[in-house]
Protein backbone atom coordinates (compact mmCIF):
# COMPACT_ATOMS: atom_id res chain seq x y z
CA UNK A 1 0.00 0.00 0.00
CA UNK A 2 1.46 3.36 -1.00
CA UNK A 3 1.96 5.99 1.69
CA UNK A 4 -0.19 9.11 1.61
CA UNK A 5 2.05 10.90 4.10
CA UNK A 6 5.84 10.65 3.90
CA UNK A 7 8.10 12.26 6.47
CA UNK A 8 11.81 11.97 7.15
CA UNK A 9 11.10 12.89 10.77
CA UNK A 10 8.68 11.32 13.29
CA UNK A 11 4.96 11.98 12.91
CA UNK A 12 2.41 12.85 15.59
CA UNK A 13 -0.94 11.11 15.02
CA UNK A 14 -3.99 12.46 16.86
CA UNK A 15 -6.94 10.19 17.59
CA UNK A 16 -10.45 10.93 18.75
CA UNK A 17 -10.00 9.90 22.38
CA UNK A 18 -9.52 12.31 25.28
CA UNK A 19 -6.11 13.83 25.94
CA UNK A 20 -4.62 16.92 27.55
CA UNK A 21 -3.26 19.77 25.41
CA UNK A 22 0.22 19.16 26.83
CA UNK A 23 0.10 15.63 25.38
CA UNK A 24 -0.05 17.07 21.89
CA UNK A 25 2.64 19.64 22.63
CA UNK A 26 4.96 16.98 24.08
CA UNK A 27 4.45 14.80 21.01
CA UNK A 28 4.95 17.61 18.51
CA UNK A 29 8.21 18.61 20.20
CA UNK A 30 9.59 15.22 19.13
CA UNK A 31 7.44 14.51 16.07
CA UNK A 32 6.67 17.82 14.35
CA UNK A 33 4.64 16.52 11.40
CA UNK A 34 0.96 16.27 12.38
CA UNK A 35 -1.60 13.77 11.11
CA UNK A 36 -5.02 12.82 12.43
CA UNK A 37 -7.28 9.80 12.52
CA UNK A 38 -10.90 10.76 11.83
CA UNK A 39 -12.25 12.86 14.75
CA UNK A 40 -8.70 13.51 15.85
CA UNK A 41 -8.79 16.23 13.20
CA UNK A 42 -11.38 18.14 15.23
CA UNK A 43 -9.21 17.89 18.33
CA UNK A 44 -6.15 19.14 16.45
CA UNK A 45 -8.03 22.10 14.99
CA UNK A 46 -9.50 22.97 18.39
CA UNK A 47 -5.93 23.34 19.67
CA UNK A 48 -4.92 25.52 16.74
CA UNK A 49 -3.10 22.80 14.81
CA UNK A 50 -3.72 21.98 11.15
CA UNK A 51 -3.02 18.32 10.26
CA UNK A 52 -1.02 17.54 7.15
CA UNK A 53 -3.17 14.46 6.54
CA UNK A 54 -6.37 12.95 7.93
CA UNK A 55 -7.19 9.24 7.64
CA UNK A 56 -10.31 7.23 8.47
CA UNK A 57 -13.77 6.24 7.35
CA UNK A 58 -14.90 9.75 8.37
CA UNK A 59 -17.82 8.58 10.46
CA UNK A 60 -16.87 10.91 13.31
CA UNK A 61 -14.99 13.89 11.84
CA UNK A 62 -17.19 16.98 11.82
CA UNK A 63 -18.39 18.78 8.71
CA UNK A 64 -16.65 21.88 10.08
CA UNK A 65 -13.29 20.10 10.16
CA UNK A 66 -13.76 18.63 6.69
CA UNK A 67 -14.43 22.12 5.37
CA UNK A 68 -11.47 23.70 7.18
CA UNK A 69 -8.89 21.14 6.04
CA UNK A 70 -7.75 21.25 2.39
CA UNK A 71 -9.43 18.47 0.41
CA UNK A 72 -6.14 16.97 -0.75
CA UNK A 73 -5.24 16.26 2.88
CA UNK A 74 -8.40 14.23 3.51
CA UNK A 75 -7.94 10.51 2.90
CA UNK A 76 -11.25 8.71 3.34
CA UNK A 77 -11.00 4.92 3.50
CA UNK A 78 -14.51 3.52 3.47
CA UNK A 79 -13.79 -0.15 4.25
CA UNK A 80 -14.80 -1.37 7.69
CA UNK A 81 -12.27 -4.20 8.09
CA UNK A 82 -9.70 -1.98 9.81
CA UNK A 83 -9.77 0.63 12.55
CA UNK A 84 -8.92 4.29 12.04
CA UNK A 85 -5.48 3.89 13.63
CA UNK A 86 -4.75 1.01 11.24
CA UNK A 87 -5.91 3.09 8.29
CA UNK A 88 -3.53 5.85 9.37
CA UNK A 89 -0.49 3.74 10.25
CA UNK A 90 -0.60 1.80 6.98
CA UNK A 91 -0.51 5.07 5.03
CA UNK A 92 2.26 6.86 6.94
CA UNK A 93 5.89 6.42 5.90
CA UNK A 94 8.00 7.79 8.77
CA UNK A 95 10.70 6.52 11.14
CA UNK A 96 8.36 6.75 14.15
CA UNK A 97 4.78 7.71 15.04
CA UNK A 98 3.67 9.21 18.36
CA UNK A 99 -0.01 8.56 19.02
CA UNK A 100 -2.09 10.96 21.10
CA UNK A 101 -5.77 10.37 21.85
CA UNK A 102 -5.68 6.57 21.60
CA UNK A 103 -5.20 5.51 25.23
CA UNK A 104 -8.15 7.08 27.02
CA UNK A 105 -11.93 7.04 26.78
CA UNK A 106 -13.60 3.99 25.25
CA UNK A 107 -11.77 0.83 26.21
CA UNK A 108 -12.63 -0.98 22.97
CA UNK A 109 -10.80 1.80 21.13
CA UNK A 110 -7.83 1.51 23.50
CA UNK A 111 -7.64 -2.25 22.94
CA UNK A 112 -7.94 -1.78 19.18
CA UNK A 113 -4.95 0.58 19.26
CA UNK A 114 -2.90 -1.91 21.27
CA UNK A 115 -3.91 -4.63 18.81
CA UNK A 116 -2.52 -2.49 15.97
CA UNK A 117 0.79 -2.17 17.83
CA UNK A 118 0.97 -5.90 18.48
CA UNK A 119 0.43 -6.67 14.80
CA UNK A 120 3.33 -4.40 13.80
CA UNK A 121 1.13 -2.31 11.52
CA UNK A 122 3.00 0.59 9.94
CA UNK A 123 6.02 2.36 11.47
CA UNK A 124 7.10 1.89 15.09
CA UNK A 125 4.57 3.69 17.26
CA UNK A 126 4.47 5.05 20.81
CA UNK A 127 1.10 5.74 22.42
CA UNK A 128 0.96 8.47 25.07
CA UNK A 129 -1.31 8.35 28.10
CA UNK A 130 -1.45 10.67 31.07
CA UNK A 131 0.92 8.46 33.09
CA UNK A 132 2.62 6.14 30.61
CA UNK A 133 4.12 5.64 27.18
CA UNK A 134 3.45 2.33 25.41
CA UNK A 135 5.11 0.70 22.43
CA UNK A 136 5.72 -2.72 20.95
CA UNK A 137 9.16 -3.87 22.05
CA UNK A 138 11.46 -4.50 19.07
CA UNK A 139 13.66 -7.59 18.96
CA UNK A 140 16.56 -5.65 20.50
CA UNK A 141 16.31 -2.46 22.55
CA UNK A 142 18.73 -0.46 24.68
CA UNK A 143 17.27 1.96 27.23
CA UNK A 144 19.54 4.30 29.19
CA UNK A 145 17.14 4.42 32.13
CA UNK A 146 17.95 5.83 35.55
CA UNK A 147 17.77 3.35 38.43
CA UNK A 148 14.37 2.54 39.92
CA UNK A 149 12.39 3.36 36.76
CA UNK A 150 9.16 1.38 36.46
CA UNK A 151 9.17 -0.90 33.41
CA UNK A 152 6.30 -3.21 32.51
CA UNK A 153 6.11 -5.89 29.83
CA UNK A 154 2.67 -7.00 28.64
CA UNK A 155 2.54 -9.95 26.23
CA UNK A 156 0.05 -9.76 23.37
CA UNK A 157 0.77 -13.37 22.40
CA UNK A 158 3.29 -16.03 23.41
CA UNK A 159 6.60 -14.25 24.09
CA UNK A 160 9.98 -14.79 25.70
CA UNK A 161 13.02 -12.62 26.25
CA UNK A 162 16.30 -11.83 27.93
CA UNK A 163 17.27 -8.77 29.91
CA UNK A 164 20.03 -6.98 31.73
CA UNK A 165 19.47 -4.07 34.07
CA UNK A 166 16.13 -5.23 35.49
CA UNK A 167 15.54 -5.95 39.16
CA UNK A 168 13.68 -9.11 38.12
CA UNK A 169 15.35 -10.56 34.98
CA UNK A 170 13.09 -12.11 32.37
CA UNK A 171 15.55 -14.73 31.07
CA UNK A 172 13.97 -18.15 30.64
CA UNK A 173 10.42 -16.96 31.34
CA UNK A 174 7.47 -17.69 29.08
CA UNK A 175 4.92 -14.88 28.79
CA UNK A 176 1.35 -15.00 27.47
CA UNK A 177 -1.82 -12.87 27.73
CA UNK A 178 -3.52 -15.69 29.64
CA UNK A 179 -0.42 -16.59 31.65
CA UNK A 180 2.63 -14.82 33.01
CA UNK A 181 2.85 -11.07 32.50
CA UNK A 182 5.60 -8.64 33.46
CA UNK A 183 4.06 -5.62 35.16
CA UNK A 184 5.87 -3.29 37.58
CA UNK A 185 9.44 -4.44 37.07
CA UNK A 186 12.15 -1.87 37.85
CA UNK A 187 15.43 -0.84 36.30
CA UNK A 188 18.68 -1.03 38.22
CA UNK A 189 20.31 1.22 35.61
CA UNK A 190 20.56 1.04 31.79
CA UNK A 191 18.43 -1.80 30.40
CA UNK A 192 19.03 -4.16 27.50
CA UNK A 193 16.08 -6.17 26.19
CA UNK A 194 15.94 -9.03 23.70
CA UNK A 195 12.35 -9.99 22.91
CA UNK A 196 10.79 -12.77 20.86
CA UNK A 197 7.07 -12.47 20.23
CA UNK A 198 4.61 -9.59 20.58
CA UNK A 199 5.39 -7.76 23.83
CA UNK A 200 4.22 -4.29 24.81
CA UNK A 201 6.71 -2.14 26.71
CA UNK A 202 5.29 0.40 29.16
CA UNK A 203 7.37 3.16 30.76
CA UNK A 204 6.51 6.25 32.82
CA UNK A 205 5.49 9.28 30.78
CA UNK A 206 8.68 11.27 31.59
CA UNK A 207 10.64 8.64 29.61
CA UNK A 208 8.92 9.58 26.32
CA UNK A 209 11.94 11.29 24.74
CA UNK A 210 14.32 8.54 25.84
CA UNK A 211 12.02 5.84 24.44
CA UNK A 212 11.61 7.68 21.15
CA UNK A 213 15.37 8.06 20.77
CA UNK A 214 15.92 4.39 21.65
CA UNK A 215 13.40 3.20 19.06
CA UNK A 216 14.96 5.38 16.38
CA UNK A 217 18.31 3.70 17.13
CA UNK A 218 16.89 0.16 17.32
Amino acid sequence: MSAALRSATPVTLVGGGPFAPRDLEDALALAPTLAAADAGADQALALGRMPQAVFGDFDSISRTARTAIPAERLHRIAEQDSTDIEKALTRIDAPLVLGVGFSGGRQDHVLAALNALARRIGPPCILLSDQDVITLAPAQLSLDLPPDTRLSLMPMGPATGRSTGLEWPIDGLDFAPDGRIGTSNRSTGPVELSIEGPMLLILPRPQLALLAQSLLRA
